[in-house]
């Protein structure tokens, strides 16, 4: 898809989402999975005694402690949509990596994002980038067109096992299936959706993971409506505002002081993106 701009906008505003955009090469999408994938046997391994909090702490915030994943965040060709749609000023609220592993049974239940996030207004955009092919069977994202248009509707939590869900949240509305969009994504390639469309993704098929890197831009004039002051970064342009606690660039994989910041930013989250929950969601991870 050319990068047009008013196109780009046109489009979003329209259905609530874009794709397929480029946010890379093929080639570089191989090298940022390589890296992550030895950063994850380097320091996921517990027969090692590694960090047991190493899923919340880089699945959440995965930029606040993987250099490589704060540098995706920055780059220009991911960027730049999203200023088209948000403006000049971008934070960084949260990135998340998705990992569906081979034949897995995880899926993701038809949900709104913002609908947990605390945030007071919806002048957010997720770029979803695929470190991996995005297929029909290996549980690409779907999404319900125009749904974005909506408030955010009735959802029950279900904190079912195979859902990836914080909540195994999902939507008490009817989707029509046949209307539904899949949105499959080569390596290198990204989607950008609204924090209101409905959507969802089925489980993994295939002998191989997918692998995806949802990055959350908000700009700086957004706040938690709890008071609480999330751990952000500051992408592009600057923050009038200061509703947020800003973080800067990691310094190395998994460096102490940055593992420390990151924990400090879990622990915030959980203060909303659980609430009302009775301790049961607590530590499970922040899913698409």
């Amino acid at each position: 898809m050319s990068r047009n701009i008013t196109e780009i906008v046109s489009k979003y505003n329209q259905n609530g989402y874009l794709f397929p955009l480029d946010a890379m090469s093929p080639e570089q999408a191989l090298a940022y999975r390589s890296q992550f994938e030895a950063a994850e046997r380097e320091y996921k391994d517990k027969d090692k005694d590694k960090d047991p909090d190493f899923d919340a702490l880089v699945f959440g915030h995965a930029n606040m402690v993987l250099p490589f994943i704060d540098e995706i965040t920055r780059l220009p060709d991911v960027l730049d949509p999203v200023k088209a749609i948000l403006g000049p000023d971008v934070l960084v609220w949260g990135v998340n990596l998705f990992i569906k592993e081979a034949e897995s049974p995880n899926y993701v239940s038809w949900h709104q994002d913002l609908t947990y996030w605390d945030l007071n207004d919806v002048e957010e955009v997720t770029a979803w980038i695929a470190l991996s092919p995005a297929t029909v069977n290996n549980g690409c994202m779907r999404f319900a067109p125009g749904t974005h248009t909506r408030e955010i509707v009735s959802h029950h939590d279900t904190f079912a096992r195979a859902n990836q869900l914080s909540r195994g949240q999902e939507i008490e509305v009817k989707v029509d299936e046949s209307e539904t969009v899949n949105v499959v994504l080569s390596p290198g390639q990204m989607s950008l959706h609204h924090g209101r469309i409905f959507h969802a993704s089925h489980a993994n098929r295939t002998t191989d993971r997918r692998i995806g890197l949802a990055i959350r831009y908000i700009t700086p004039a957004m706040h938690q409506l709890s008071g609480v002051k999330s751990y952000v970064t500051l992408v592009s342009g600057e923050d009038r505002f200061g509703h947020f606690n800003l973080v800067p660039a990691p310094i190395r994989v998994m460096d102490p002081a940055d593992l420390a910041m990151a924990r400090q930013a879990v622990e915030a989250g959980e203060k909303f993106l659980y609430a009302g929950a009775g301790g049961q969601g607590q530590r499970r991870l922040l899913r698409e």
